[in-house]
């Protein structure tokens, strides 16, 4: 039978903010367990809650910035569930009246063709601690609880059923992690969890409009992760579906070394958590002048900035994709464009997709940490330009340029990689190889027209690479009688 896969992601996108949501207590990741804790997160009676308007800032530029409706008038809810990594024994969320709604994040799958995810709502809300078992810290018989996290600011970013495979759900989960690094409300660690995300995920016979029962899989906080789950998890529901057995609604976790989901427990369901108002919070007015200038203060969005990269450049959508991919690339490629000659952008960009990012993966850095500078890869992409190096003695450069830091003019000079245009020299070097390959010469001249790329290559070697090899191609034609 032929199956649909329907898919909806939840995404938790922790806030970077110097405070909590509804405390003053730190917000920073990392130290020791229940350093970074007050009356207020700790949930002690008779404290009161004060929302953080820089959360409220940062849910706002994230709204605007994919088309949602900011509401005028909001509430907070309490969501009640028991764990001992929730000391109040409640979240505060939102429920019915959330920040944001509706809105739109358009995504480029592998086909190419544009794809539009339909978004439900951005809601404010507070994350819970951290519930350290005791085998991983040598004591069997105990479990432990790290507050550190607890309130916490975290946006919840809820799609629509508009993904249809495994593939699709990446791509939209990097597009938010994009779109969070852009407008800087999420440092996007995924390692970290500052970014993770919930799938729910079912099966339909294609054509049917009737959903699957959904299922959960909690907490991917990767993107191979993520994919790893939904094609796990769609295989199972099919082999279910047709061997007749139930698929039953369930919150499953994702199993990293074996590559499988398993349950965790049966899926709640809204009544299940008990929402109400919360009564320590006024309702949460946003007026016209508040909506601008958040607007106002909006940078260039990545959809904005891949079609001007298309147009002012002439890139093709795949290389506008990459740039764009990260506000500190894009960044990076403008500079280096600046220093560049108009016609340079293809190759600047090949650059920076290939060997810049190569370097920063192998180094472990970040863009803005590159051992090149974008005027020195400028200036390097002129070197081939106007025939002072080759595109393979370019690789040479570039690698001593990211090891040592010298400009590449220095570069050519001291190693003495300056390409050979004098005809004379070449003409020399010719001669010599079609002398000392006359078997070869006489199989060109016989028809054997590709070995002309053999004879190409022994003028190369012979000249350590430095002759031009537009001009040895032409040579060589001329002296085989071709």
């Amino acid at each position: 039978m032929d199956f649909e896969t329907i898919i909806g992601l939840e995404v938790h996108a922790q806030m970077k903010t110097n405070t909590k949501i509804f405390c003053g207590s730190s917000a920073a990741f990392g130290g020791e367990p229940n350093e970074h804790t007050c009356t207020v997160d700790l949930g002690l009676p008779g404290v009161l809650p004060v929302l953080n308007k820089a959360v409220v800032e940062y849910a706002m530029r994230l709204g605007l910035a994919i088309g949602a409706k900011i509401t005028p008038l909001c509430r907070f809810a309490r969501k009640h569930y028991f764990y001992p990594d929730l000391p109040k024994g409640y979240q505060i969320s939102q429920y019915e009246e959330p920040l944001c709604e509706g809105g739109e994040v358009k995504i480029f799958p592998k086909n190419g063709e544009m794809k539009t995810v339909r978004i439900t709502r951005i809601h404010m809300e507070e994350d819970a601690g951290k519930l350290i078992h005791g085998e991983e810290v040598g004591d069997a018989s105990h479990s432990y609880v790290d507050l550190n996290r607890a309130g916490v600011p975290l946006l919840e970013i809820v799609s629509e059923p508009d993904l249809r495979s495994p593939e699709e759900a990446e791509t939209y989960l990097k597009k938010i992690h994009t779109l969070v690094r852009y407008l800087e409300i999420c440092n996007g660690n995924m390692q970290e969890g500052s970014l993770r995300c919930d799938a729910n995920i079912s099966i339909r016979p294609r054509g049917s409009k009737e959903f699957g029962e959904k299922v959960e899989i909690k907490n991917m906080n990767s993107f191979r992760n993520l994919r790893r789950a939904l094609e796990y998890e769609e295989g199972r529901q099919r082999i279910a579906y047709e061997e007749h057995e139930d698929i039953i609604q369930e919150t499953r976790m994702f199993d990293d070394a074996t590559g499988t989901t398993r349950q965790m427990r049966t899926k709640e369901y809204a009544h299940d958590y008990r929402y109400f108002p919360d009564p320590d919070l006024v309702p949460l007015k946003i007026g016209k002048e508040w909506i601008d200038k958040v607007r106002a203060e909006l940078p260039e969005l990545p959809d904005d900035k891949r079609n001007r990269f298309q147009g002012e450049y002439e890139l093709p959508l795949y290389d506008a994709e990459i740039l764009t991919a990260e506000r500190g690339l894009a960044e990076y490629f403008e500079n280096a464009m600046r220093a560049a000659s108009a016609g340079a952008a293809k190759a600047v960009s090949n650059w920076v997709m290939g060997d810049i990012l190569r370097v920063l993966n192998e180094k472990k850095l970040d863009i803005n940490e590159c051992p090149v500078s974008p005027s020195q890869l400028a200036r390097m992409v002129g070197l081939i330009d106007d025939g002072t190096i080759s595109g393979k003695i370019a690789k040479q450069v570039f690698d001593i340029m990211a090891e040592s830091g010298k400009d590449p003019d220095v570069i050519v000079e001291e190693e003495g990689l300056r390409q050979i245009t004098d005809s004379g020299t070449i003409e020399t070097t010719v001669d010599e190889v079609i002398a000392a390959n006359p078997k070869e010469a006489e199989g060109y001249r016989n028809g054997k027209t590709k070995l002309i790329g053999f004879f190409v290559g022994q003028v190369m070697q012979a000249t350590g690479g430095k002759a031009n090899p537009q001009a040895v191609q032409q040579m060589l034609k001329e002296k085989l009688g071709a």
